[in-house]
Formats: structure tokens, C-alpha cells, sequence
């Protein structure tokens, strides 16, 4: 029984070695795949909950709302703030337009509200959104049927899912709003599906995102994104905030009634071809934005290299680091600033 003793307490003894040197094998092998990981991607612990721009378990879908970008229509510009994505393109004559993408949110003053240029549409079905517009280009009218989108226009649906801000004193086509709850009225009225078949665009942080190990990177105080002679969007970095301060044309872009400005926690920009619709006597414009390309993720102070690409309209775009991998952004409200190929962008 001794000798048995023995033989066992060595057997244990050999496989307690074993397990050790496994233990030791592992913890050296994380480690240095550590370092590899944070020498080429950002630094981040990515938790769903404490997530606060979105409730990241909603199944709802959210509104994508038509903004009216006119200077003179800028000064009265309602609940832009509230929106968790908001895109800027071009359109006829130089001008730009937003759409501002709302979820889970009640949003008392939204606009004002303008038409529908097709290539939105895009933007809105990646985000499964409901498209709130104050009619249509003849391309988007088209398209809107065609992709069979859950759309409320304004055209048909004045002083009951949207009203007129006749106080304003400026022209009428720029005193068009609505609101969440009246969007929401419309969407029960409509009978339109409330779940979302898509899932969240954008891969949100937390905890703030650490960018300065990922190759490219670069100092971002100040950025100047021109899309025309007639349109040029800024930022500026507020340090203590962490985040970036817009400006219309070099203007102050508030909000009418808050009287805030407006600001950023992320920007994304990228240039994509545009040309003038053949035979459209009012220049409208066509967008070549299938495909892939360059880019910058633009947050904290830091200018970040990214890839963009997007293979069918409705489909969603994917923005990617140099390596491949997904982008993660930092909580907080994104603008998509989307310029025409060959404009100005100057990050200093």
C-alpha cells in the first residue's frame, strides 16, 4: 500500500508540472497577442449597457427625417441634437441636405422639413427607417414605390402629421415641422411594421475609445469639409467636452430653440461622384455611391483612416479600419458627411 502511495503522489506530482507549464504557455501566448492587438486596432471594452445615444435592445425602428439645409432656412433648424445619425449631401444648385435619423427619442420640433432626393433613400433603408419628407424629386417619387419604402410626406399629410410655422417670417417652403409623436401617430394610422429587420449601423463604445495606436491616426482640432461654392461644414474640437462644435459657412449652427449649438461626438466623411441628372431642368443630382473607397472616422481629437463600401442600395454601408476590422465609435451622435469627390477636406 506504501509503494502504491508513492507511485501515485509522483504521478500527481508529474501531472501538476504539466498543468502548470500549460498555464504558464497560455498566459505568455495572451499576453503577446495582446500587444500585437493593441499595436493595430484601438484599445476599447466594448459594453452594450451604460450605451446611452441608443438603447442598443430596441427592436423599434426609427424615423429618418428630411432636413431643409437652405441658409435661410439654417437659422430655424428644431431638434437636430436629438438625432442619433445625421447625414449631409449635396443636392441641386450647390446646396446641401441633411436627414437626421431619430430613435426612441420624443422630439417635440423637427426641421425644417424638405423633399425627397432619391439617392436619401439609400440611407434611410439601410437604417430600415421610416422616410419623412415634404415631397419628392420625380427620381425619388419613383423609387419610393419602387423599393416599396414607408414613406410620410407632408404633401399628403399637412396639419395632421405635420404643420406649418407661419411665425417664423420666412419664406413658406421653409416653415415646414413635425414630431415624433406625430410621426409616431402616422406610422399606427399607416399600418406600418414597427419591428426592425436591420441591426444598429454603427458599433457603439461605452467607454471611450483609444485610437492612438491604429496606423494613420492623426490630430483632429479642426476640420473644414467643403461640399460646394455655396456650402462648407466645419468643426471645431472642444477638449473639455469631447466634442466637436458644427458651423454652417463658417456661422455658429444652433439650434432655434435651445439656442445651443450644435455638436458632434463623431464625424464620418468620405467623397463620392456626383453628376447633374441628365435632361432635369432643375439640376438635380446623381450619385455614384455604390462601391468603395477612402475615408476618415473623425472623434476625440483624432482623425481616424477608415474603408467604406456599400454593394446594393439597400444594403448597409460598412465602415471598416485599414486591417478589415469593423470600426467601434465612441457613444454619442454621429454625422455621415458625405462630400462630392474632388472638394476640400482639410483635417488640422
Amino acid at each position: 500500500m506504501k509503494r502504491f502511495n508513492n507511485n501515485t503522489l509522483a504521478l500527481v506530482s508529474i501531472v501538476f508540472i504539466i498543468l502548470i507549464g500549460i498555464g504558464i504557455y497560455f498566459l505568455v501566448t495572451r499576453e503577446s497577442e495582446g500587444k500585437e492587438d493593441k499595436e493595430n486596432n484601438p484599445v476599447v471594452d466594448q459594453v452594450d449597457e451604460g450605451i446611452k445615444i441608443v438603447d442598443v435592445s430596441s427592436t423599434s425602428r426609427p424615423f429618418a427625417v428630411m432636413i431643409n439645409n437652405h441658409d435661410i432656412a439654417r437659422a430655424n433648424h428644431m431638434g437636430l441634437q436629438d438625432a442619433y445619425i445625421v447625414y449631409e449631401m449635396i443636392v441641386e444648385g450647390g446646396i446641401t441636405r441633411l436627414m437626421a435619423v431619430f430613435k426612441d427619442v420624443n422630439v417635440e420640433n423637427i426641421g425644417s422639413v424638405r423633399s425627397s432626393r432619391h439617392y436619401f433613400l439609400d440611407y434611410a433603408m439601410e437604417n430600415d427607417a421610416y422616410y419623412v419628407h415634404w415631397g419628392w424629386s420625380p427620381q425619388a417619387q419613383s423609387d419610393i414605390s419602387t423599393y416599396r419604402i414607408n414613406n410620410i410626406n407632408g404633401l399628403t399629410y399637412e396639419g395632421k402629421y405635420f404643420i406649418r410655422k407661419t411665425e417664423l417670417n420666412v419664406p413658406y417652403e421653409h416653415t415646414g415641422f413635425t414630431s415624433t409623436a406625430m410621426l409616431n401617430e402616422a406610422v399606427k394610422a399607416l399600418n406600418y411594421r414597427t419591428e426592425t429587420n436591420k441591426p444598429l449601423l454603427l458599433d457603439y463604445s461605452a467607454d471611450s475609445v483609444d485610437y492612438s495606436s491604429v496606423d494613420g491616426v492623426k490630430d483632429a482640432k479642426k476640420v473644414t469639409i467643403r461640399y460646394s461654392n455655396y456650402m462648407t461644414t466645419s468643426y471645431e474640437y472642444d477638449e473639455e467636452a469631447k466634442v466637436y462644435k458644427r458651423f454652417a459657412n463658417g456661422e455658429v449652427h444652433k439650434d432655434a430653440v435651445t439656442g445651443k449649438q450644435y455638436t458632434a461626438k463623431n464625424i464620418i466623411t468620405y467623397q463620392v461622384a456626383n453628376s447633374a441628372i441628365a435632361n432635369d431642368n432643375k439640376g438635380r443630382q446623381e450619385f455614384d455611391n455604390l462601391g468603395s473607397g477612402d475615408g476618415y472616422l473623425i472623434t476625440e481629437g483624432k482623425a481616424i483612416p477608415i474603408k467604406w463600401s456599400k454593394d446594393k442600395r439597400e444594403n448597409q454601408t460598412k465602415y471598416t479600419y485599414l486591417n478589415g476590422d469593423e470600426i467601434v465609435v465612441n457613444d454619442g451622435n454621429t454625422y455621415i458627411q458625405i462630400q462630392p469627390k474632388g472638394q476640400n477636406l482639410v483635417i488640422e
